[in-house]
């Protein structure tokens, strides 16, 4: 069994999302995407979160026992990730984690632009507590809803670009990374439109797990 991407909320479009950006980042590579059908519709603050860890634990723990040679958290708050990693015997990694880390090997200082101001707290504390607060710009809010990514994301991608571009213009970073695991299929398009390197974590994510 290769390497299994969960995503904590019911949204089964968002797993092929995730899935389609994993292959892409590593072709070849044996990589499956997992949707929790009991978890929430979208993970938008500590509330969803907490809602979504017991299903989430079930799966980790079936991945687990099914031989996974690694399994990723496919949410940018990284949720239940230290239970998650209490309870698996291979690698399990968050795709915030990740792309923080990235963001760090190659000395970059980096603002988040992610969804709904309820999700801020929660990834400064995650940077914080991974210790490289040092290389934080800002955790910036787009206002855009989870689930918009999925339906409308024309408009969303234009608010995460103006978002995005108010990071490069003000907050004196290297890179932004992008703070929902539903913005994957933007990544393309704001690398174009961007002076910086854009960051997004289940690319990082797909690109880290292997080496674990």
């Amino acid at each position: 069994m290769g390497y299994v991407f969960i995503n904590p909320n019911s949204t089964a479009a968002m797993t092929d999302q995730v899935l389609a950006m994993a292959r892409a980042a590593r072709p070849g590579a044996l990589f499956e995407g997992w949707t929790s059908t009991l978890g929430p519709a979208a993970i938008q603050g500590s509330e969803d979160g907490a809602a979504a860890v017991p299903p989430l634990l079930d799966l980790v723990a079936q991945a687990d026992r099914a031989g996974a040679a690694g399994v990723v958290i496919a949410c940018f708050d990284d949720t239940g990730l230290d239970a998650a990693r209490r309870l698996a015997r291979c690698p399990v990694i968050g795709i915030g984690q990740a792309a923080f880390h990235i963001a760090a090997l190659r000395g970059w200082r980096f603002s988040v632009v992610t969804t709904l101001s309820v999700s801020v707290p929660i990834i400064k504390d995650n940077i914080h507590g991974s210790g490289l607060g040092g290389h934080l710009g800002r955790v910036r809010a787009s206002a855009v809803p989870v689930l918009a990514l999925e339906e409308d994301p024309d408009a969303a991608f234009a608010r995460i670009a103006d978002e995005a571009a108010r990071a490069v213009s003000e907050d004196g970073i290297d890179a932004v990374v992008l703070g929902c695991a539903g913005m994957a299929r933007l990544t393309g398009h704001l690398r174009a439109s961007l002076p910086v390197p854009v960051i997004d974590g289940v690319e990082s994510a797909a690109r880290l797990i292997a080496a674990l």
